[in-house]
């Protein structure tokens, strides 16, 4: 212990320089004056605008990859995994929707009659078919691949769905995907835009 005395000019000031406030002061200092609306018209106003206000945060916290705001089906590891996984691919699926509106491009152009007979068979004959047999290909391979690494990865999280979600996803055009991808295909993490 150290007995030597303080000097009475000491730099140090002791306690924290004013006085406590009363109870009653600083809950007074905290309470706001509340603004009741005047009639129904205002109160649904008021409601809107803060329904609208929620809605907004929520928007940006999603587009954030902030999963306090996910929906519950996008929650959790394994569907963060799932998203990842399928997002760090090229996969045929994805080209699904662009490949549709391709083939009912081509069917609504008016040929003349003997080329239109010509496209409607190849579209028909060929294009759908194949385009099916490769989304349902990809897509049962996409559930299949993702579920069997979620099960390792993640030997606690439920299996329920993960599956359709990743070949639901797989479905999707890259850019329309939500919540938005975080990797690009190859792995590497799309950057934070400012």
């Amino acid at each position: 212990m150290d007995d030597t005395p303080v000097p009475a000019d000491d730099p140090k000031p002791q306690g924290k320089g004013r006085p406590t406030p009363k109870r009653r002061d600083a809950e007074g200092r905290k309470r706001q004056p509340v603004s009741a609306p005047k009639d129904r018209k205002e109160a649904y106003r008021q409601s809107r605008a803060k329904q609208t206000a929620d809605r907004e945060r929520a928007r940006q916290g999603m587009l954030a990859g902030d999963e306090r705001y996910f929906p519950a089906r996008d929650k959790g590891p394994a569907r963060k995994f799932a998203r990842d996984w399928v997002d760090s691919r090229r996969l045929p699926s994805q080209y699904f929707l662009p490949f549709s509106l391709l083939i009912l491009a081509l069917t609504w152009i008016p040929w003349p009659m003997a080329v239109r007979a010509q496209v409607l068979s190849w579209t028909i004959t060929l294009g759908w078919p194949i385009m099916m047999v490769g989304v349902l290909f990809t897509s049962v391979f996409v559930a299949w691949k993702v579920k069997k690494q979620v099960a390792e990865k993640f030997p606690k999280e439920s299996l329920k769905g993960v599956g359709f979600y990743a070949a639901m996803r797989a479905l999707q055009i890259r850019k329309l995907r939500f919540p938005p991808p975080a990797v690009k295909p190859g792995g590497k993490p799309v950057p934070v835009k400012k």
